[in-house]
């Protein structure tokens, strides 16, 4: 067993240990929108909060200390469309995953369209078979050092869309749904194999 110090550690072995454990990771590829630019980018520091309010996370990693245009707008705005990447659109969500200006929609890049929102002003993806309107219940700037590393965004769901072709009984069909995760590197994993194991009294 190898035992390990993390301030022993570059920043970048810290990163390919997190994620190439921490796996499979789901993705939240995300709208926010400043002026008339909508920003979209996949993140895979994603995951629920609590059922009560609706809350996920999202964290979003700075580069060298500046902000990246999703937290930025999230901020601004106080709100964001998260939505769930599937085996439909996890190429053209990979993207945006581009380095563009903060004036540049990465959705150019792909064959994506927008679909306004029901609650907030900030646009969804009509492809997406699952997508949350969020409004931003709670940002934690991530200090490290004396300097802020990444911006933690908790967002409150104030609408759920979800095809309906997916919803079976009262849930979501996950194998309907398809949902990739994030592995480390440019790896990808599908659903793979469900097994059930009975919860103890």
């Amino acid at each position: 067993m190898l035992s390990i110090e993390p301030s022993a550690l570059t920043e970048r072995d810290t990163y390919k240990f997190l994620i190439g454990s921490i796996v499979p990771r789901p993705i939240a590829f995300v709208t926010t929108q400043h002026g008339d630019v909508i920003n979209a980018a996949p993140f895979s520091y994603f995951n629920v909060v609590a059922s009560n309010p609706p809350l996920v996370s999202v964290s979003v990693q700075r580069k060298d200390g500046v902000m990246k245009d999703t937290a930025r707008n999230a901020l601004r705005a106080n709100e964001l469309v998260i939505h769930v990447v599937d085996e439909t659109n996890v190429i053209n969500v990979n993207e945006t995953a581009a380095n563009l200006a903060a004036d540049e929609s990465e959705l150019s890049r792909t064959d994506f369209t927008l679909q306004p929102s029901d609650v907030i002003s900030t646009p969804g993806v009509k492809e997406a078979r699952i997508r949350f309107e969020c409004v931003l219940h709670h940002h934690l700037p991530i200090e490290h050092d004396g300097k802020t590393t990444a911006d933690l965004l908790i967002a409150r769901i104030v609408r759920f869309h979800i095809d309906r072709e997916l919803y079976t009984q009262g849930r979501i069909d996950a194998k309907r749904l398809a949902p990739v995760s994030r592995m480390a590197g440019n790896s990808y994993a599908t659903l793979g194999k469900l097994f059930d194991v009975n919860r103890p009294e």
